[in-house]
Parts: C-alpha cells; sequence; structure tokens
C-alpha cells in the first residue's frame, strides 16, 4: 500500500482541499508548517515520512486560471528524490508530449478535463502516466467512453471522488471495488475520505494499490510509524 500525500495548489500556495468546491479553498494552516508555501508544506509532510512520491493538483490550471509551474519548479529543485504526479487538467496530446519530454514529473490525466478519450488512449502505454476517474457525489466528470473502455487505461488508475476530500466520511469502498474489477490487473488508488490508518488497512484488504491522502496527515490522525507499518504488512 503507497501513501502518496497530496498538495492542492491555488495561487502558488497549497490550500486546504474540501468535497471538491474549489471556490471556497483557502491557503492551509498546519502545525506541519509555518507557512501555505509548496516547499514548507512539503517540508512538514516529510517530516513524517520518507514520502517517495507527491501527488500534485494544480487547480488554477485545471480550471483555465493560470498555472502553478513556478511552484512545482520550487518543489521538484527542494526534493529531487520525490517523484510528482500531477494533474495540470491537461486534455492536448501535443502540449502532454512536450510536458512529459520537459521532465516535470509524471502527467495525471483528469477525466474533468477531457472532451474525448484520445489523450487517454494515445497515452495509455507510456508509463510516466496516471488516469484519474473523476466523480461528484455519484456523476462521472468526464466523456462516457473514457470509463467503459478500461483496456485503455494507463497502469495506474485513480478513483477520485471528489465530495469525499476533506470530508473525513471514510473512502468510497463500493466504487472503489467496481473501478478495480473493471481494471482487472491495473493499479488502482483511492482518493477522498481517508481519515485513518483503519481506512488505509481496509483499502490495503480490498486490493487497493494505494491512496491519496492529506487532511488525516495534518491533522495527525495518521503518523509515521502507522505508514511503516502498513508498508510492512
Amino acid at each position: 500500500m503507497e501513501v502518496i500525500p497530496v498538495l492542492d495548489l491555488k495561487g502558488g500556495s497549497v490550500v486546504h482541499a474540501r468535497m471538491g468546491q474549489r471556490s471556497q479553498y483557502r491557503p492551509i494552516e498546519t502545525p506541519l508548517s509555518s507557512s501555505s508555501h509548496p516547499v514548507d508544506v512539503a517540508r512538514g509532510l516529510l517530516s513524517i515520512f520518507p514520502f517517495a512520491t507527491f501527488y500534485v493538483a494544480d487547480l488554477d490550471a485545471i480550471e483555465g486560471l493560470g498555472s502553478n509551474d513556478a511552484a512545482l519548479a520550487q518543489l521538484q529543485a527542494a526534493f529531487p528524490a520525490v517523484a510528482l504526479w500531477v494533474d495540470n487538467g491537461m486534455a492536448d496530446l501535443a502540449r502532454a508530449r512536450r510536458w512529459l519530454d520537459a521532465g516535470w514529473g509524471q502527467l495525471v490525466l483528469g477525466s474533468e478535463s477531457q472532451s474525448d478519450d484520445t489523450l487517454v488512449r494515445a497515452l495509455a502505454a507510456d508509463d510516466r502516466v496516471v488516469l484519474s476517474l473523476d466523480y461528484r457525489a455519484d456523476a462521472f466528470q468526464g466523456p462516457a467512453a473514457l470509463l467503459g473502455d478500461a483496456a485503455n487505461w494507463p497502469d495506474r488508475v485513480i478513483a477520485m471522488t471528489l465530495a469525499r476530500v476533506g470530508s473525513a466520511a471514510g473512502p468510497d469502498l463500493q466504487r472503489l471495488a467496481a473501478i478495480k474489477a473493471r481494471a482487472r490487473a491495473k493499479r488502482v488508488y483511492a482518493a477522498g475520505g481517508v481519515r485513518n490508518a483503519d481506512d488505509l488497512f481496509a483499502l490495503a484488504r480490498a486490493g487497493i494499490a494505494g491512496a491519496l491522502v492529506a487532511s488525516c496527515l495534518h491533522s495527525g490522525a495518521l503518523a509515521g510509524a502507522q505508514i511503516a507499518g502498513l508498508q510492512a504488512a
């Protein structure tokens, strides 16, 4: 079970994400960092556990309001050994290939940003690409063709339940089970609702490869020793 901390970026700061209501996100206040600067928050998260990967959501880019490329470059420079999974609303094949070739990180293709399944199909075999299947409540956000064609998903798939992000509602085990059954041998990652180590153990028992987490790390509900124990199990 891989545990991946989340950095939601907006206006150059890490913001506190809650239930997908992006207009209400505000700079994070956390005991792990004296500021909401991405490097400071990432350093605080790494004080809990030596995470190998961070998931970075560039909310400005996803919403077409600019980008947080400067913050991304700062994260790369500060933590060169940490892999970055970046969702920046990418929906164009030529731009995606340039982005990957520039070495920015692992590219997350969010289904909510796609008008059809062309980009995902074109990059499915690229091991630098991750697919995020995005849901708001029970509604899939993205083209139906993408959800229905699991054979053309990349090897890593995130089940992103936006309504549970920051909600402490627990992961959506039913939806995760359905996506895992469709994905077969592909690795499925949970995003949204993870509260503590018990949730992570439940996900591991369900065959989920990893989980994206944030609130439980900042609140102290999930500790480094628990993460280490989970990985050793």
